[in-house]
């Protein structure tokens, strides 16, 4: 393993956010470790800590990796889609990453920033680029649509695929006995877009 005298603070910064974000796949925000992100690079916690000055610091940049890693994600399912395909693109695609890179995506609602700290500007610009991009999508279904209108639904919008996913993935629906969430889900979407003007299929 290199060491210290190995690697600038660029390629340091680089090799922790690389192991952190390993890290959390495997453990899960609530089981993340500092320590442990150290251990496999093989410097000290006191390292680690000086390049990114405190843990929260670490998961925020975790954080604005994944959502980079899912505005990837979406980009590549809309390619080649059209109209209301696209917006269905959007739910299954939320359902699908959620799925497949479970800790990850828990992270970044998992983990709160305290009271009076400023959120880190990647992840507040990755954050906005994924809703931007959702938020475009709306506004392509919407006749008229308005930035403040098409940003409001949108937002509303997200929350109401995330509750889905999020009782799917914690197990409330297979207590429930709900099958199928992700279509509810996206039936629920199609309904608010209607309700909304959009002309879109039954």
């Amino acid at each position: 393993m290199a060491r210290r005298s190995d690697h600038g603070r660029e390629e340091l910064h680089a090799l922790i956010l690389d192991t952190g974000r390993q890290v959390m796949a495997e453990s899960g925000y609530a089981r993340f470790s500092a320590r442990e992100v150290a251990k496999r690079i093989g410097y000290s916690v006191g390292t680690v800590m000086h390049v990114f000055g405190n843990v929260g610091a670490l998961v925020m940049a975790i954080n604005a990796r994944t959502f980079r890693l899912w505005t990837q994600w979406l980009d590549e399912r809309l390619e080649g889609t059209q109209g209301q395909e696209r917006i269905l693109v959007l739910v299954r695609g939320y359902f699908d990453f959620a799925a497949s890179h479970r800790n990850l995506w828990s992270a970044i609602y998992e983990h709160r920033v305290p009271e009076g700290v400023p959120m880190a500007e990647d992840l507040v610009a990755e954050r906005v680029r994924l809703t931007g991009m959702i938020s475009r999508e709306v506004a392509s279904v919407l006749p008229d649509a308005n930035a403040a209108k098409t940003a409001e639904l949108a937002s509303s919008l997200i929350a109401n695929v995330h509750g889905h996913c999020a009782f799917l993935l914690g197990g409330t629906f297979s207590l429930m006995g709900v099958e199928h969430p992700a279509e509810l889900a996206a039936a629920r979407v199609l309904e608010t877009l209607r309700a909304n003007g959009a002309r879109l299929a039954a």
